[in-house]
C-alpha cells in the first residue's frame, strides 16, 4: 500500500495559487493554453520549452522541483491540475492511473520503444503515459589525460582504485573515485549495475511485490561494492566527506579541480560538464565495468508524459511529443537522448550520443532503474527508501564496519522496506 502524502498548508495554498495562476495567464485572449508541469530545471528546462515552441498550439511549461509527486498531489486536492505531466518514475503512472487521475494515450505510428520499457506505463490492460527522455547509467567518467588506460572489466576496476589509492595516500594525488553520495539515487544507480551483472536474472524479479531482499542475488551485489567503496583512499576526503557530496560537485572534482580521476554518471553528466570544464579537454567515457571485458550492464532511466483526465489538449500533445521528430531541437543541441528507436542516429551530434543511441537500440541487453520501479517511499527520494538504505551501507563499509555486517544490516533494512511498501520479504 502506498503511503499518504500529507501536504502542508503552505505547500497546498502555493500549488493552487500557481494553477489559478497559470490557469488565468492560459485563459487570457480567449484561447487556453496547454499546461505541462515538468520536474526538469535551468538547460534541461530551457531544451524543453524549445522543442514545444514548434507545437501548433500554445503550451505554458511549469518546473515542479524535484519532489513532481507532491506538487501534483497538491494541485489534483486544489483542483488545478495541468493538463500534462512529464514524470520521472514509471509507478507515479501507473499510480496515478489506478486513482483515475489520467487520460489514455496513445503515441503516434512513429513511436517504437525496447521491450524493456513498453509495459511499465500501463494500467489493466490501457497506455497511460509514454517514454519522452531516456537516461543511459551505466558510464563512467574520466579525462584522458588523467587517466590514460581505461579498466575492462570489475576486478580490474578494483586493482586501478587500490593503486590509485594508494598513490593519493602516497604522494597526495587525485582520489580513484568521485561520487556524489548526498544524493542517494548516485549510490542506486551504482547497485543497479551490480546487481544486473551478477545476477541478471533477479534484476527484474526485485520490483515484484513478493521480492526477497535478503536473497543471495541482493547479497552479492551488496558484496561487490563493499569490496570497491572499502578501498583506502578510494573517494576524496573520504566515506564521511562522500556522504556530504552532491552530484554536480562529483561532476566538478573530476572535470574542473580534477582531485578525482573517475566517476560512474548517467549521459546527462554532459549537461554538467559543460560549464565547469577547464581548457580544452572533454571527459569521455567507457562502460560500467562487468564481470567479463564487453559484458558488463545497461541500466537506462527515463521521464514519461501523462495527460490528466478531461484535458484532451494534453491528450493531444502526449501523441505529438511521440513522433520522432518532436524532440529535434533538443538532439541538436545536445544532451538528450530518445527513448524511441524509430529516432534515426544520424539525428544525434555528437559521437558519444550516437554510440549510447546504438546501444539503446540493441536488444535484450536493457533493464529499467530498479529503484524507480518499487512502491511507495521505498523508491526512495531524501532520506527515505532505498536512498536512505543505500547511504547508511555506503557510510558502513566506508567507516570500517565489516563486509558481512554491513550486507546483514542493509539487507535487513532493505526487506523492512519493502514489506512496509506493501511487499518484499
Amino acid at each position: 500500500m502506498t503511503p499518504t502524502v500529507r501536504l502542508g498548508r503552505r505547500a497546498l495554498l502555493r500549488a493552487a495559487a500557481a494553477g489559478a495562476a497559470a490557469l488565468a495567464a492560459g485563459c487570457s485572449g480567449g484561447t487556453r493554453s496547454v499546461q505541462v508541469a515538468v520536474v526538469w530545471s535551468t538547460s534541461e528546462l530551457d531544451r524543453f520549452r524549445d522543442v514545444v515552441a514548434d507545437y501548433p498550439g500554445d503550451v505554458q511549461v511549469v518546473s515542479a522541483g524535484n519532489d513532481i509527486d507532491a506538487f501534483l498531489r497538491a494541485r489534483h486536492l486544489a483542483g488545478t491540475s495541468p493538463d500534462v505531466a512529464i514524470l520521472p518514475r514509471p509507478g507515479l503512472v501507473t499510480e496515478y492511473a489506478q486513482r483515475g487521475w489520467l487520460s489514455p494515450v496513445r503515441p503516434s505510428i512513429e513511436y517504437a520503444v525496447p521491450d524493456a520499457l513498453g509495459e511499465l506505463l500501463t494500467a489493466e490492460g490501457r497506455r497511460y503515459g509514454v517514454w519522452v527522455k531516456a537516461a543511459h547509467k551505466s558510464l563512467v567518467w574520466h579525462l584522458p589525460s588523467v587517466l590514460s588506460e581505461q579498466p575492462a572489466n570489475w576486478d580490474e576496476l578494483v586493482a586501478l582504485t587500490r593503486r590509485l589509492g594508494a598513490a593519493a595516500r602516497r604522494d597526495g594525488g587525485p582520489a580513484p573515485l568521485a561520487i556524489g553520495a548526498a544524493d542517494g539515487w548516485v549510490l542506486t544507480d551504482w547497485f543497479e549495475n551490480v546487481l544486473a551483472d551478477v545476477a541478471p536474472e533477479s534484476y527484474n524479479v526485485l520490483a515484484r511485490p513478493d521480492a526477497d531482499w535478503q536473497a543471495r542475488p541482493v547479497r552479492d551485489a551488496l558484496g561487490r561494492l563493499a569490496e570497491l567503496w572499502s578501498v583506502d583512499g578510494a573517494f576524496l576526503g573520504g566515506g564521511r566527506r562522500a556522504l556530504l557530496t552532491q552530484y554536480e560537485e562529483s561532476v566538478i572534482q573530476v572535470v574542473h579541480t580534477r582531485r578525482a580521476v573517475m566517476l560512474s554518471g548517467a549521459d546527462f553528466t554532459a549537461d554538467v560538464v559543460g560549464p565547469f570544464q577547464r581548457g580544452p579537454e572533454a571527459p569521455t567515457t567507457f562502460p560500467f565495468p562487468g564481470a567479463r571485458p564487453g559484458g558488463g550492464p545497461l541500466i537506462v532511466g527515463g521521464d514519461a508524459a501523462v495527460a490528466f483526465t478531461g484535458a484532451q489538449g494534453g491528450v493531444e500533445l502526449v501523441e505529438w511529443l511521440t513522433r520522432a521528430g518532436s524532440f529535434g531541437p533538443w538532439l541538436r543541441a545536445g544532451g538528450y537522448l530518445s527513448p524511441n528507436t524509430n529516432v534515426p542516429i544520424s539525428s544525434y551530434t555528437d559521437p558519444v550520443g550516437r554510440q549510447l543511441a546504438r546501444e539503446m537500440q540493441a536488444p535484450g541487453t536493457l533493464r529499467f532503474d530498479l529503484s524507480d520501479q518499487l512502491p511507495g517511499a521505498f523508491t526512495g527520494s531524501d532520506g527515505v527508501g532505498i536512498w536512505r538504505i543505500m547511504q547508511s551501507f555506503f557510510a558502513d563499509v566506508t567507516d570500517g564496519v565489516g563486509a558481512d555486517e554491513a550486507i546483514r544490516r542493509a539487507t535487513g533494512q532493505l526487506a523492512l522496506a519493502a514489506r512496509s511498501a506493501g511487499g518484499g520479504r
